[in-house]
Protein backbone atom coordinates (compact mmCIF):
# COMPACT_ATOMS: atom_id res chain seq x y z
CA UNK A 1 0.00 0.00 0.00
CA UNK A 2 1.12 3.53 -0.80
CA UNK A 3 1.87 5.25 2.51
CA UNK A 4 2.30 8.88 1.49
CA UNK A 5 0.78 11.76 -0.38
CA UNK A 6 3.05 13.83 -2.61
CA UNK A 7 1.97 16.96 -4.46
CA UNK A 8 3.92 19.69 -6.25
CA UNK A 9 2.73 23.15 -7.28
CA UNK A 10 4.37 26.15 -8.91
CA UNK A 11 3.56 29.70 -7.87
CA UNK A 12 4.53 33.03 -9.34
CA UNK A 13 5.08 34.34 -5.81
CA UNK A 14 8.41 34.39 -4.01
CA UNK A 15 9.31 31.74 -1.41
CA UNK A 16 8.77 34.43 1.27
CA UNK A 17 5.20 35.07 0.09
CA UNK A 18 4.40 31.34 -0.11
CA UNK A 19 6.01 30.81 3.32
CA UNK A 20 3.65 33.34 4.89
CA UNK A 21 0.65 31.26 3.77
CA UNK A 22 2.20 28.21 5.45
CA UNK A 23 3.15 29.91 8.72
CA UNK A 24 0.76 32.77 9.59
CA UNK A 25 -2.26 31.42 11.50
CA UNK A 26 -4.70 33.90 9.95
CA UNK A 27 -3.53 32.99 6.43
CA UNK A 28 -3.48 29.23 7.16
CA UNK A 29 -7.08 29.50 8.32
CA UNK A 30 -8.10 30.93 4.92
CA UNK A 31 -7.13 27.74 3.09
CA UNK A 32 -6.80 24.96 5.69
CA UNK A 33 -8.33 25.20 9.18
CA UNK A 34 -8.51 27.30 12.33
CA UNK A 35 -5.27 26.89 14.22
CA UNK A 36 -2.89 28.19 16.85
CA UNK A 37 0.23 27.53 14.79
CA UNK A 38 3.60 29.16 15.51
CA UNK A 39 6.69 28.38 13.41
CA UNK A 40 8.75 27.33 16.43
CA UNK A 41 10.24 23.84 16.74
CA UNK A 42 8.48 22.01 19.57
CA UNK A 43 5.36 24.21 19.48
CA UNK A 44 2.24 22.08 19.98
CA UNK A 45 -0.82 23.32 18.12
CA UNK A 46 -4.19 22.21 16.85
CA UNK A 47 -6.04 22.41 13.59
CA UNK A 48 -9.76 22.63 14.39
CA UNK A 49 -12.81 22.00 12.27
CA UNK A 50 -16.41 20.98 12.72
CA UNK A 51 -16.88 17.55 11.23
CA UNK A 52 -20.03 16.65 9.39
CA UNK A 53 -22.46 14.46 11.34
CA UNK A 54 -21.78 11.62 8.89
CA UNK A 55 -18.01 12.30 8.94
CA UNK A 56 -15.48 9.71 10.05
CA UNK A 57 -12.95 11.89 11.86
CA UNK A 58 -13.10 13.77 15.15
CA UNK A 59 -13.06 17.58 15.18
CA UNK A 60 -9.40 18.43 14.91
CA UNK A 61 -5.84 17.36 14.46
CA UNK A 62 -3.14 17.68 17.12
CA UNK A 63 0.27 18.68 15.82
CA UNK A 64 3.80 19.58 16.86
CA UNK A 65 6.30 21.59 14.82
CA UNK A 66 9.26 19.35 13.98
CA UNK A 67 11.38 21.49 11.64
CA UNK A 68 11.50 25.12 10.54
CA UNK A 69 13.92 26.41 7.90
CA UNK A 70 12.48 29.80 6.94
CA UNK A 71 11.41 30.10 3.31
CA UNK A 72 12.53 26.55 2.48
CA UNK A 73 11.21 23.77 4.78
CA UNK A 74 8.52 23.20 7.38
CA UNK A 75 7.34 19.97 8.96
CA UNK A 76 4.96 18.99 11.72
CA UNK A 77 3.29 15.93 13.15
CA UNK A 78 -0.37 15.40 12.22
CA UNK A 79 -2.23 13.24 14.75
CA UNK A 80 -5.93 12.54 14.74
CA UNK A 81 -8.48 9.79 14.86
CA UNK A 82 -11.97 8.61 14.18
CA UNK A 83 -15.01 9.85 16.11
CA UNK A 84 -15.74 6.38 17.44
CA UNK A 85 -12.16 5.96 18.70
CA UNK A 86 -11.59 2.83 16.63
CA UNK A 87 -8.55 4.22 14.85
CA UNK A 88 -5.88 6.90 15.24
CA UNK A 89 -3.31 8.10 12.78
CA UNK A 90 0.07 9.61 13.49
CA UNK A 91 1.58 11.11 10.39
CA UNK A 92 4.02 13.79 9.27
CA UNK A 93 3.38 16.78 6.99
CA UNK A 94 6.41 18.29 5.26
CA UNK A 95 6.45 21.39 3.07
CA UNK A 96 9.47 22.15 0.86
CA UNK A 97 9.84 25.45 -0.99
CA UNK A 98 12.33 25.72 -3.85
CA UNK A 99 13.03 28.93 -5.77
CA UNK A 100 12.68 28.42 -9.54
CA UNK A 101 13.72 31.66 -11.21
CA UNK A 102 11.13 34.25 -10.13
CA UNK A 103 8.73 31.53 -9.00
CA UNK A 104 8.42 29.02 -6.17
CA UNK A 105 7.98 25.28 -6.33
CA UNK A 106 6.00 24.03 -3.34
CA UNK A 107 6.07 20.35 -2.49
CA UNK A 108 3.84 18.63 0.05
CA UNK A 109 4.67 15.24 1.53
CA UNK A 110 2.25 13.73 4.02
CA UNK A 111 3.42 10.29 5.10
CA UNK A 112 3.20 7.39 7.56
CA UNK A 113 -0.32 6.33 6.64
CA UNK A 114 -1.19 2.76 7.60
CA UNK A 115 -4.85 2.59 6.53
CA UNK A 116 -5.91 3.12 2.91
CA UNK A 117 -9.07 5.06 3.89
CA UNK A 118 -6.95 7.62 5.81
CA UNK A 119 -4.60 8.03 2.85
CA UNK A 120 -7.46 8.50 0.38
CA UNK A 121 -9.43 10.86 2.63
CA UNK A 122 -6.39 13.03 3.33
CA UNK A 123 -5.42 13.00 -0.34
CA UNK A 124 -8.85 14.37 -1.28
CA UNK A 125 -8.67 16.84 1.59
CA UNK A 126 -5.28 18.18 0.51
CA UNK A 127 -6.52 18.58 -3.06
CA UNK A 128 -9.40 20.77 -1.82
CA UNK A 129 -7.27 22.74 0.62
CA UNK A 130 -4.52 23.40 -1.87
CA UNK A 131 -7.02 24.62 -4.43
CA UNK A 132 -8.04 27.22 -1.81
CA UNK A 133 -4.34 27.89 -1.07
CA UNK A 134 -3.77 28.62 -4.74
CA UNK A 135 -6.81 30.93 -4.91
CA UNK A 136 -5.71 32.81 -1.78
CA UNK A 137 -2.07 33.23 -2.75
CA UNK A 138 -2.97 34.34 -6.26
CA UNK A 139 -4.80 37.30 -4.74
CA UNK A 140 -1.32 38.60 -3.79
CA UNK A 141 -0.29 38.72 -7.44
CA UNK A 142 -3.60 40.26 -8.48
CA UNK A 143 -3.46 42.90 -5.73
CA UNK A 144 0.13 43.78 -6.66
CA UNK A 145 -0.68 44.24 -10.34
CA UNK A 146 -3.60 46.64 -9.85
CA UNK A 147 -2.83 50.26 -10.80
Amino acid sequence: MQKEIKRTWHFKQSPKEVWEYLTKPELIEQWLMKNDFQPIVGHKFRFSFTSKPEGTYRDGVDCEVLEVKPFSKLSYSWNGGTKDGSRTFNSIVMWTLTPKGNETQLELQHNRFTVLEDLLTHSDGWNSCLKRFEEQINTIRNDNTKP
